[in-house]
């Protein structure tokens, strides 16, 4: 038996139509082997636990799904073998590791050791999969979620991230403090931290980032610059990675312990979910002892 535990809300609530697209990637099951079950309606971990090991377990969303999921795991990376089948809207998970798996239906057991964890504004820790957004990136996430509660049509980030470069995102004053050093930067766009190279559906904002390297370091990525017309000429070359050649404008910075202050309120993601009136988060690299469950509420990406 192939179970596929799906995420209803993933890609703005078409969860359950794109899980069910699976079956033409398992051409060795047949149909009646498959059973599909919404995850957010169990106790995920009594279902895992409880589901015999000749059972195929595979995991259908999209980035926050993931998010959700290994939260829910606290920290603990299950012994059975879990896979994940994408079906957000963003995957960019899947873009991060496609040099390394081409695979439709991936092995995640690897990828779910030793997670950085993030507080924000002081607050409980949590689990992070790809990465933290804080800037013109975190604006763009609650402008999105608005839209998402208006309409069904796919939102359009890049547009809301020009706009709000023109029109309605002030830069802001940041410091930033990675393990030990500080650094203070004015006119700061974004100031994220990732253990992945890309978000924001393909944006390769930490294209040097190893989600797998062994120290477990961690890349900030502060873009910072007076001129919005420069901004905005530099902008779109976060889409190839190739922002951080403007070494005036962008500074990387990796590490194993890093804070972001910023001297006004700003919204924040964190694989995707969104945090309002933010002034700070820390990140500390691989959490160690396992955290309690934090969240309550499925992913809707």
């Amino acid at each position: 038996m192939t179970i596929v535990l799906f995420n209803p809300l993933a890609d703005n609530r078409h969860g359950e139509n794109n899980a069910k697209k699976i079956v033409y990637f398992l051409n060795s099951a047949k149909s009646d082997e498959i059973k599909f079950v919404d995850f957010t309606r169990i106790d995920l971990h009594e279902f895992i636990n409880s589901t015999p090991e000749s059972d195929k377990i595979i995991i259908a969303g999209g980035d926050g799904t993931i998010h959700f999921i290994i939260n829910k795991f606290g920290g603990r990376v299950p012994e059975r073998p879990i896979y994940y089948f994408p079906t957000g809207c963003g995957n960019d998970f899947c873009t991060d590791i496609k040099e390394k798996n081409s695979d439709d239906i991936i092995l995640m057991n690897d990828y779910l050791k030793d997670l950085p964890s993030v507080s924000v504004n002081g607050c409980k820790r949590i689990l992070f999969f790809n990465g933290i957004g804080y800037g013109i990136d975190g604006y763009c996430c609650e402008e999105g979620d608005r839209l998402k509660k208006q309409s069904t049509k796919p939102i359009n980030y890049a547009s809301i991230a020009v706009k709000g470069m023109l029109f309605y995102f002030k830069p802001r004053s940041a410091t930033v403090i990675v393990d030990g050093v500080k650094r203070e930067y004015e006119n700061v766009w974004l100031a994220p931290t990732m253990n992945g190279r890309y978000y924001g559906g393909g944006m390769a904002i930490a294209p040097m980032q190893d989600r797998l390297n062994p120290k477990h370091l961690l890349t900030t990525v502060v873009f910072h610059c007076k001129s919005k017309l420069k901004t905005l000429t530099v902008f779109p070359s976060i889409f190839k990675g190739e922002h951080i050649r403007h070494k005036d404008m962008v500074d990387v910075l990796t590490g194993r312990n890093i804070s972001v202050e910023f001297d006004r309120s700003t919204p924040l993601q964190v694989d995707g979910e969104t945090y309002v009136n933010v002034s700070r988060y820390s990140v500390s690299a691989k959490t160690g002892a396992p955290l309690e469950n934090v969240t309550e509420n499925a992913a809707n990406t």
